[in-house]
């Protein structure tokens, strides 16, 4: 097996997982490579250009998601396609990489069927950061899939973007709808509802806490919360606090926490208090991951679905459909409440 099908450069601006990609790319097209060969095994591309097992493993796992190579269990990976040339190239645009966004992404990149490449970016909440990368990358991708997060005015830098070609997902807002298709959650309808359906479980409890940071959380989810406080208010006692660090916990309390952080500071302080999770005190965690399905028996959450939000979205990209679609949230009942 030739050792020129991958190639790496310590010079390149370019992530060496997209150097990975690219340069099996051009093996294919120089004929280096034929369907039905075996590839190198990572062990030898790690050791062959001093990379991390994680680095090639994102560019193989990549590369078996758009249907290039697959893998046999016990032999190694194999070149499945030669097609190369995709007719959709796509600049998606997270805010941060998380347990359930992986999920997203694993689903979107499956949804894609092979028909398109996917370039991953994270702007972490920055807005400099954010505006650089649409600059950088504006005409160099088919279509450009955007989580714009809270930035109230993510128009003005998206608008110098092909506006047919501009996805948003995930948080919206109503001059960003007026432009361009979306696949959304509804925070504020999403947590009214899911908290309105949980009401028979809640009953058990005296005050409802909700841990609310801001800075990255949706502001949808505290107009949600504070909606159902003002329907419900005869019926509990409600409060808003930005920190559990120090936060005295006490039993016939429930809370609802955004950050997994403090999902498990209340876990351990349960655990040290011997509160009993779902009787003495209640958690409801935003954001469904599977590892919430076993944590303290099971930790009820209010959570869009990640996997049918990423099907979604490539059905809307491949099809190029002009949408506004919502995809909403519900509260998973389980141990915690």
């Amino acid at each position: 097996m030739p050792s020129n099908i991958f190639s790496v450069s310590n010079e390149s601006g370019v992530p060496k997982y997209k150097q990975l990609i690219n340069s099996l790319y051009q093996s294919i097209e120089n004929g280096d490579v034929a369907i039905g060969d075996q590839l190198p095994s990572i062990n030898a591309i790690c050791k062959e250009f001093n990379l991390s097992r994680d680095t090639v493993l994102v560019a193989f796992n990549e590369l078996k998601a758009r249907g290039v190579i697959s893998s046999v269990p016990g032999k190694g990976y194999y070149l499945e396609s030669n097609i190369t040339q995709l007719k959709h190239k796509i600049f998606l645009l997270f805010e941060e990489f998380n347990t359930f966004k992986e999920i997203l992404y694993n689903s979107f990149l499956k949804s894609l069927k092979g028909l398109a490449t996917v370039d991953i970016y994270f702007h972490h909440f920055n807005e400099r950061v954010f505006k650089e990368l649409i600059e950088n990358n504006n005409g160099k991708y088919t279509s450009y899939v955007i989580m714009p997060a809270k930035f109230t005015d993510a128009y003005s830098v998206l608008k110098q973007l092909p506006q047919d070609k501009v996805y948003i997902l995930d948080q919206t807002n109503a001059n960003l709808k007026k432009h361009y298709p979306a696949v959304y959650q509804n925070f504020e309808k999403d947590v009214f509802s899911a908290l309105s359906s949980g009401s028979d479980l809640l009953k058990k409890y005296r005050k409802l806490f909700w841990v609310f940071p801001g800075g990255k959380e949706p502001v949808g989810q505290m107009k949600g919360f504070k909606k159902f406080a003002k329907e419900f208010a005869s019926q509990w006692e409600f409060k808003v606090i930005e920190s559990i660090q120090g936060h005295a916990i006490n039993k016939s309390e429930a809370y609802i926490v955004s950050n997994d952080n403090d999902l498990v500071y209340l876990v351990k302080e349960a655990n040290r208090k011997q509160f009993k999770i779902g009787e003495e005190l209640g958690i409801i965690s935003y954001n469904d991951t599977p590892l919430k399905e076993v944590v303290a028996d099971g930790i009820t959450t209010i959570s869009t679905d990640f996997k049918e939000m990423g099907e979604i979205l490539a059905e809307m990209v491949l099809g190029s459909k002009k949408d506004l679609i919502e995809n909403k949230s519900r509260l998973i009942r389980r141990g915690s409440l």
